[in-house]
């Protein structure tokens, strides 16, 4: 049986006690590496957490306050060293420019008319307090934010990224369960290929 490159990657990173920590959204988003990675369940706080021996994943609940909340449970919860990564995925909004299924690699944020830049080079999306159904911003989610705000306040993180994969175009009504974990399994290798590049 061949082994798919994460599975090879984090057994090469486990000598160098490199750990991926995630925040979703959504129990549907989760389940994806859930069954991917056959994670054990668990609590954090008021948190579900899925986890192995490599990855810890922590389900926040919508909205850039929850978002915040866990990612902070997430860092006080273990010791961080300069290889982990820390990584919100989900799904997001975004105008037809930008196909059904497509991953995005965000750079900046803009939240309440004010733009965080970390990544020049990449996407900017914007974070929303509530689901949006008008094409008033290219590309839209309501978490992204409060991860940010609690990674760029710890020094300690020196590797983060938000990655979204394109649900609707803004069409949050149409989005199912089935239809997000389908979408995030989708694209797990190619979340893996960014967060831990071949050499």
């Amino acid at each position: 049986m061949s082994l798919n490159i994460y599975t090879i990657i984090t057994k090469l990173t486990l000598k160098e006690n490199k750990l991926l920590y995630i925040i979703t959204a959504l129990k549907s988003e989760a389940q994806a590496y859930v069954d991917r990675y056959k994670l054990t369940k668990s609590k954090i706080g008021k948190f579900t957490l899925f986890c192995n021996e490599d990855m810890f994943l922590l389900v926040s609940g919508m909205g850039i306050l929850n978002a915040r909340l866990a990612t902070q449970a997430l860092i006080n919860q273990y010791d961080i060293t300069d290889d982990d990564v820390y990584l919100n995925v989900g799904i997001c909004g975004a105008c037809k420019e930008y196909e059904i299924g497509s991953l995005l690699e965000i750079g900046s944020i803009s939240y309440d008319e004010i733009s965080y830049i970390f990544n020049n080079s990449l996407k900017e999306i914007t974070c929303v307090d509530e689901a949006i159904s008008e094409n008033t911003h290219k590309i839209v989610d309501m978490e992204s934010y409060g991860f940010y705000d609690a990674v760029i306040h710890n020094p300690a993180i020196k590797n983060f990224h938000i990655l979204k994969v394109v649900s609707d175009h803004f069409e949050p009504q149409k989005v199912t369960k089935d239809a997000t974990k389908k979408l995030i399994s989708k694209n797990i290798d190619a979340i893996n290929n960014i967060l831990f590049p071949k050499d």
